[in-house]
């Protein structure tokens, strides 16, 4: 029998043992952790559409109008015009027929891939995909091969291997733990030359990366037709809560009727839809918010350079300063909340052994002051 805290201890000495941080207040990147007021480096909330006047007041509104939960899966009582009026906004955003929202974007990966990929297909997918994907993948039954991290000439290696069966290519746009993104025209390429079919997990580059805030899309100028599922969340740039693919009729039909993880769980509360449906307005609006976005990462990787701080390549706000040692980024994250700076501690099964990091994540909010900042307190220590 397991003993469990057998585990723990062996966890904790490998000074991999995770916290849950008491958040009890919060305003724009000021927060209220453990009791310490921090400014918070470790969101996904990259607009900070979270904290937008419009989109709480229409979760308020929506809830003084269909009170607090939506009480049902989609497919008994829990669709309501709020969620359809959104997945039409979602479609026409991307130039796509049909979109559909999920509860979670880890149960919309979970879904896709066990609804629409058969026992004889074979998956090929980034060395780096998210967790969710990779269960996916698991419980799917397919056998799945995972081509080194954006690499395209083993993916057609991989491609020309198992070109008799049917294929599909998974990646994610922006890359969660790294900030890097997937060479998604060069994958476009290979999936039109080989017949295979494409599910793009752009979670982190919608609505903060393009001029549009189309995401990988824009950025890798693909047009959205040439990606079979697209997925995205309202838990990043939407500053909110929940997921959505976007795809054909027949795709979005078939997962209405077959996904699991669709039907057999209770539909977003109304609130929380329209709020996204104003997430989604001013993102297609307030143009700014991403210009103001990129001007801090360049901010930010100038002045980390001038520091010598050892950051990966990244053009997002998912911005990691490589650490390496388990317990040094412990000790330089306890020096970080100490001095009231909030960051993203990295470590195994995350990432990869020996390359704990600090993940920053910067959100429209900051200032260049705190930028500044939070650097030199990093490089005090290292």
């Amino acid at each position: 029998m397991l003993n469990y805290q057998q585990e723990l201890n062996k966890i904790k000495s490998k000074y991999l043992l995770r916290e849950r941080m008491l958040v009890s207040q919060k305003e724009n990147n000021m927060v209220l952790c453990n009791d310490k007021k921090v400014i918070s480096f470790c969101s996904s909330d990259y607009l900070n559409l979270s904290q937008h006047p419009d989109v709480i007041n229409a979760f308020k509104s929506a809830a003084d109008q269909y009170g607090v939960g939506s009480t049902a899966s989609q497919l008994i009582c829990g669709y309501n015009s709020l969620q359809h009026k959104l997945e039409q906004g979602i479609a026409s955003f991307f130039n796509r027929p049909k979109a559909l929202v999920f509860s979670t974007g880890y149960m919309t990966n979970l879904g896709l891939l066990t609804t629409l990929v058969s026992k004889n297909d074979i998956i090929l997918a980034d060395k780096l995909c998210h967790a969710s994907l990779i269960d996916g993948m698991r419980y799917s039954g397919a056998r799945f091969i995972r081509y080194r991290h954006n690499d395209t000439k083993h993916l057609e290696i991989l491609l020309k291997k198992y070109k008799s069966k049917r294929i599909w290519i998974v990646t994610e746009g922006v890359f969660s733990m790294n900030g890097d993104i997937a060479p998604l025209n060069e994958i476009v390429k290979l999936k039109q030359n080989y017949h295979a079919k494409l599910i793009l997990d752009d979670a982190h580059g919608i609505g903060v990366l393009g001029a549009q805030g189309l995401g990988t899309l824009e950025l890798t100028e693909v047009d959205a037709n040439e990606v079979d599922l697209l997925v995205g969340t309202f838990g990043k740039a939407f500053g909110g809560f929940g997921a959505f693919v976007v795809g054909n009729d027949e795709l979005i039909e078939y997962l209405i009727q077959k996904c699991r993880t669709l039907i057999y769980t209770t539909a977003l509360p109304p609130a929380i839809i329209q709020a996204m449906q104003m997430s989604l307005t001013i993102i297609q609006q307030e143009t700014w918010r991403r210009e103001k976005s990129q001007s801090l990462i360049n901010h930010f990787r100038d002045k980390a350079k001038q520091l010598n701080l050892p950051l990966l390549d990244s053009k997002t706000p998912i911005q990691p300063i490589m650490i390496g040692d388990n317990k040094k980024l412990q000790q330089i994250n306890r020096h970080l909340l100490d001095n009231g700076f909030w960051v993203g501690a990295i470590r195994p099964p995350t990432v990869p052994p020996n390359t704990a990091r600090l993940r920053i994540g910067l959100n429209v909010a900051h200032t260049i002051e705190q930028i500044n900042s939070l650097l030199e307190k990093i490089n005090e220590f290292s």
